[in-house]
């Protein structure tokens, strides 16, 4: 990771860590570096949080400034923009959003003209250019100054590209979808409707800081309540940019990540068209995910936290699935990125092509107890490498042997370090994660 750039763009709150200088910079140079042969173009995407406005404008005013013409696609989700990128010959595309973080935090996401994520040398770049590393770039002049245009045509495209994956009509089939007050509210409801499902919607009433407010993936008990209340067939949850989906089956049970790699995974393989019979996975996955997958030969690959990692794994490998317990989910053949509806889409194929319920699907994954702690620290690296935290990590390692795991990382997009166990029992995961958190308070680590 890089000083501004984590695993997932530049992100922080906004006008503190993340500026509009920031963004104007970001946008001086991304103009110019796509720019020394020819006259860059570039497409801006924005989630719905009250900030986005302002990046965005900062952005425009940079990227114009060195002379790029710049598209705006405005309220969309980060999987659409990658679409757009890399269908209609864009240099580059950026997303303004900082995914399922609070409303008061935001992140610039740029993305290549492949529909990936940027490279990190050019991150490194930008980062020495905001720096004051790299001389002052020329500014266009007369002719040369960049145009902005409304490009809300791109999304239409985008949402019938969603629309012409689906197999078959989800006529009659009950339908829950929780857009979390984001990006999605613009995108989902007409692709389900489009597609015949009776559609039932919640969390699509964005005002600027309610994204991602007990609601949305990251707070599934909502739309849990919400399949049993309105007796669902099956619901989906997106976050803030609609990259992640978790869902929900008939009963309202949580299916997430590692559930849907076996779901999806199972049903491609069983159709040949899982290349290498192998999913990509990140070492947060559920030690039960990977039991299932041996009993049916279901092959796998671990990377790092980030999708970021896992579609690099994809792309070296040909691989045709992979993604992480959060809900980013990326099918090689459709998309360049996590892509929470289309995730849907792709589920609700498996469900109507095998006549069976979301439940019944997910009932080979026994699923190992977990507890996730986010921890809030002054210095991710200095608490993660403190000696008396490593040996409390090593301790719990030691007691849980082969029947658990402990996993403690850095956030890669937050002053956050996790930690997390996986035992036969909550009270043991309960036990041995407050086992390293507690050693990291008495070393005086944690703020807040």
């Amino acid at each position: 990771m890089g000083k501004y750039f984590g695993t997932d763009g530049f992100r922080g709150e906004a006008n503190k860590v993340l500026t509009v200088e920031h963004a104007f910079k970001v946008g001086r140079f991304l103009g110019w570096y796509y720019g020394q042969d020819h006259k860059a173009r570039i497409v801006i995407g924005k989630d719905t949080r009250r900030s986005s406005y302002m990046f965005e404008y900062a952005l425009v005013a940079g990227l114009t400034a060195s002379g790029a013409d710049v598209c705006l696609l405005h309220v969309t989700t980060t999987p659409s923009v990658s679409y757009v990128t890399r269908t209609e010959e864009f240099d580059c595309g950026i997303m303004i959003s900082a995914s399922h973080n609070p409303f008061y935090d935001n992140g610039i996401k740029v993305i290549n003209g492949k529909g990936h994520k940027l490279e990190a040398e050019v991150e490194e770049k930008i980062e020495a250019y905001i720096d004051g590393e790299i001389g002052e770039l020329p500014l266009a002049v007369k002719e040369n100054i960049g145009r902005t245009t409304d490009y809300s045509a791109g999304r239409n495209r985008y949402i019938g590209y969603l629309i012409s994956l689906a197999t078959r009509s989800f006529e009659n089939v009950r339908v829950g979808l929780d857009c979390s007050n984001g990006s999605a509210f613009m995108i989902a409801k007409s692709v389900y409707d489009a597609l015949g499902a009776k559609t039932y919607v919640i969390n699509n009433e964005p005002d600027g800081t309610n994204i991602n407010r007990d609601c949305g993936s990251t707070h599934i008990e909502v739309l849990q309540e919400f399949v049993k209340e309105k007796k669902l067939d099956i619901a989906f949850a997106y976050d803030g940019d609609a990259d992640r989906c978790i869902a929900v089956d008939e009963k309202g049970n949580v299916v997430d990540g590692d559930l849907i790699l076996y779901i999806c995974g199972k049903y491609l393989k069983e159709n040949g068209r899982l290349n290498g019979d192998t999913i990509v996975t990140t070492i947060m996955s559920n030690l039960g995910l990977y039991k299932a997958c041996d009993k049916i030969g279901l092959k796998y690959e671990k990377t790092a936290v980030g999708d970021k990692y896992v579609y690099e794994n994809m792309v070296n490998n040909n691989f045709s699935l992979g993604g992480e317990q959060s809900g980013h989910i990326i099918f090689s053949k459709h998309a360049t990125t996590g892509d929470g509806i289309l995730t849907s889409l792709m589920i609700m194929e498996v469900m109507l092509e095998k006549k069976t319920s979301l439940s019944k699907l997910a009932e080979p994954v026994k699923i190992y107890p977990q507890l996730l702690k986010n921890v809030r620290v002054a210095d991710k690296k200095t608490a993660r490498e403190n000696p008396e935290v490593v040996k409390a990590v090593d301790a719990v390692a030691t007691a849980l042997g082969d029947d658990g795991r402990i996993l403690v990382r850095e956030s890669g997009t937050e002053p956050v370090i996790r930690v997390m166990v996986e035992a036969a029992t909550d009270e043991l995961c309960d036990k041995y994660v407050m086992q390293v958190v507690d050693v990291m308070e008495a070393e005086g680590l944690i703020v807040g």
